[in-house]
Parts: C-alpha cells; sequence; structure tokens
C-alpha cells in the first residue's frame, strides 16, 4: 500500500509541476532584467535604464525601442540596482513616483525579471475625485469575485467528498504560475495565457482526483486523515514552488501600467484591467451556479453531496462526479491565480497568503454551498477593504475574520447553511 501511494502522490506532483517550469532558451542563457515602458497606451521609446551592482559599478546599459521594450544581461544572481533616466524621458511624461526612478532587485537565478517603471498619472491622481468608503466599496467588490472564485471550487469539493483541502491555494498559485510561464518566458499573450492556465489547472484536479484522492478514497481513508495529508502536500507543493520560482514578486508583461478609469457620475476609479477581471469572474461564477442548478451534471452534483450513497443506487456515477468536480473546482482555482496575479503580482505563496480567507468565506457562507461561498467571499472581500477606514491596512485581515466570528455567533450554520440536527 504505502508503495503506491508513493507512486501516486509522484504522479500528482509531476502533474502539477512538469508542465509550467521547464526552462526555456531564454532562461538557460542567463538572467536580465527587462520591462516594457509605456504612458497608458503609449509605447514611450529612447528613455535611458541602466543596472549597477551591490557595488555601485555599472554591468549595463539600454534604452527602450520602438516599442518601450528594453532588456539588461546580467552576469548572475545577485543584488542589483536598476535605474531609469528621468531626464531621458519625452516632454510630457514623468515618473508616476520619481522616488522610484531607481529599484533594487535581489536576482535568485534560473529566470528571466521584469521590472515595471510607472509612468503618467495613476490610481492616486484619480482617487482626488473619488470618496473613499465608496472605492473602498469597489475594491472589496473586486477582491471579492476572485478569491470567490477559488471559493466555490473548495465548497464544492468539500460538498461532494467531505475533505477539508488545505492544497486548494496550491492550484491558486499554479493557475497564476502557469499563466506568467505563458505570458513572461514564451511571450504568449496574457489572455491566451489565462486561457491555457485554466485548462491545465482542470486537467491537473481531474489527475489529483484519479491518481491521488479518489485512491484514498477506495481505501475508506479517514477524512481526518485525507485532511492532514493535504496539509503535508500544500507544504510540499508550495516550497517546490519556492525552488523553482523563487522567492520574489513577478508581474505579466501585459496590462501593468493602466491609469485608473472613473465611470461617468460614479465617485470611484479603477484600472481598466480590473473592471475586465472583475466581468470575468462574475461571468463564471454565474455560469457555475447556473450548470448547478439547470443542468443534469449540476443536479447529479447536488445529489451526490447530498447523499452520496442514494445517489449511488440512483444510477449516478458518483466517481465520474466527483472528478469532474475537481476538474471544474481547480480550474475555477486557476482562474482566480490569474487574475489575483494580475492584480497583486505573481509569488511563490500567494495561494497560501489567502487560504484562510478561503476557508473564512466558505465557512461564513454556508459548508457546501457553491452560493453561500459566493456570498461569504463578497462579504469578506468588502470588510477586508472597508476595515481599512478604522485599522491599518496590515491589519485589515482582522475585520473579515471579525465579521466571521460575529455572524456565526448568530447562525452557526451560516449565511446559506442548513442546520443540522445533533443527536
Amino acid at each position: 500500500m504505502a508503495r503506491r501511494l508513493a507512486g501516486a502522490l509522484a504522479a500528482l506532483v509531476l502533474a502539477l509541476l512538469a508542465i509550467p517550469f521547464l526552462a526555456s532558451p531564454a532562461a538557460a542563457e542567463g538572467e536580465d532584467l527587462h520591462g516594457k515602458l509605456r504612458n497608458g497606451d503609449t509605447a514611450v521609446a529612447d528613455v535611458r535604464i541602466f543596472a549597477t551592482d551591490a557595488g555601485g559599478t555599472q554591468i549595463g546599459e539600454t534604452r527602450s525601442d520602438a516599442e518601450g521594450v528594453w532588456a539588461i544581461p546580467l552576469p548572475g544572481p545577485g543584488k542589483y540596482t536598476v535605474t531609469l533616466d528621468a531626464e531621458t524621458l519625452p516632454e510630457g511624461v514623468a515618473l508616476r513616483n520619481a522616488d522610484n526612478a531607481s529599484v533594487t532587485r535581489e536576482i535568485l537565478g534560473g529566470a528571466e525579471t521584469p521590472q515595471l517603471f510607472p509612468l503618467g498619472e495613476g490610481r492616486a491622481v484619480a482617487k482626488q475625485d473619488t470618496i473613499e468608503w465608496v472605492q473602498l466599496t469597489a475594491e472589496g467588490l473586486r477582491f471579492g469575485l476572485i478569491i470567490a472564485l477559488a471559493a466555490v471550487g473548495l465548497s464544492l469539493i468539500y460538498g461532494t467528498t467531505g475533505l477539508v483541502n488545505f492544497s486548494h491555494g496550491e492550484l491558486v498559485t499554479l493557475g497564476a504560475m502557469i499563466a506568467y510561464w505563458f505570458n513572461v518566458e514564451h511571450g504568449l499573450q496574457l489572455i491566451a495565457a489565462g486561457a491555457l492556465a485554466v485548462a491545465v489547472c482542470g486537467a491537473a484536479g481531474g489527475a489529483q482526483d484519479a491518481l491521488f484522492w479518489g485512491v484514498l478514497r477506495k481505501r475508506k481513508t479517514g477524512l481526518l486523515a485525507m485532511m492532514i495529508i493535504s496539509i503535508g502536500l500544500a507544504l510540499l507543493v508550495r516550497y517546490i514552488y519556492q525552488y523553482l520560482f523563487g522567492g520574489g514578486n513577478e508581474a505579466f508583461t501585459d496590462y501593468n501600467s493602466q491609469t485608473a478609469v472613473k465611470p461617468a457620475g460614479l465617485p470611484f476609479a479603477l484600472a481598466p484591467k480590473d473592471y475586465w477581471s472583475m466581468g470575468i469572474a462574475a461571468a463564471a461564477l454565474v455560469l457555475v451556479l447556473l450548470a448547478l442548478n439547470m443542468t443534469r451534471l449540476g443536479k447529479a452534483t447536488r445529489a451526490v453531496a447530498d447523499n452520496p450513497s442514494l445517489a449511488a443506487a440512483s444510477g449516478i456515477d458518483v466517481d465520474r462526479v466527483i472528478r469532474l468536480v475537481w476538474a471544474v473546482g481547480a480550474a475555477l482555482a486557476g482562474l482566480a491565480g490569474v487574475l489575483l496575479g494580475l492584480a497583486q503580482q505573481v509569488n511563490f505563496a500567494m495561494g497560501f497568503n489567502i487560504l484562510l480567507l478561503l476557508f473564512a468565506a466558505v465557512t461564513l457562507g454556508g459548508l457546501g454551498s457553491a452560493a453561500g461561498a459566493l456570498l461569504g467571499s463578497l462579504v469578506i472581500g468588502l470588510f477586508i477593504q472597508l476595515s481599512t477606514l478604522w485599522v491599518s491596512p496590515e491589519l485589515k485581515n482582522v475585520g473579515a475574520l471579525g465579521v466571521l466570528i460575529v455572524i456565526l455567533l448568530v447562525r452557526p450554520q451560516g449565511i446559506l447553511g442548513r442546520a443540522e440536527r445533533i443527536g
């Protein structure tokens, strides 16, 4: 049994990790610092950029080309300072923050490293015409919709299997890293890279269940033991991510330097990518909820969640339903990772960093309820942002967890959960 479980774990790790981190030819030649200068949607050419090592010695200099692209090869891993010569910027174009003309980066090696120099007016300027609590509400809805994607997948998996999956956050990270690999390492446009990342994550989720969790279920492994296994799996995969990706934050190539847009007559401003992220997340969530309530597969999923034995006796292929739920849940987590990476940059621990919020959203909405997970995520997102009106931004998660405690004291089963009779 131990040998078979070890083999299943190895296959799982390969399914999760082998695809996105194959070394590209460019990365094999050495490290570099590179980026793209844009003022809104306009490329900024002929701007001088240079890099120095830790001792202050200049090791490279370049100028942005007609597309705003620049790159400085590096001699190897180490700490470097990259500087944009503001005097070479075209007339009427300035750094969004003059203090960020020089940025020190620690390059760990094994990958090309993008560096952003935001130009033109940013969100700070746009916010002058906004109302703070309305602005925070809009940002909270954006964040809530993104974490709702991962929370709904987590809730579906719990509802059909009873598994509290602590490795779900690593699927979020996987989606962001695959999109980063396609977008930055291979130059694929982010929309196509994100779609491929979602597809790969869905396949990885189905493979997880087929090669690992399904085997444990057939062997009647207890839910507590499976939960502990998921914790170990999360730790294993997270540190493999760190080894392969490094410990820094990296950005996608596309949609970085965008000016916030204020809708006519509304007192808030978001970047165009934020509006698109909210629309994509909302559309995906609506499709999932409609599928759960209006398709045969959705009805079968709800039947398995209610009573797996009765569903099997009714002719439903329970294992097939659970496998599809894993695939859909992983795909949603991958999409959440892409959108979160677009909003906050990509990091090896980004999924772990929101895992507590995912569990809070699922618990708040009602365990096993997809609609509840969506509602709980929106509440969590709103309170995280609005709490900064009273507390330091570093403590903003406290507001979300505080409202979780208050609501559960009043309604222990969650907002849309069903009360269970004990005894």
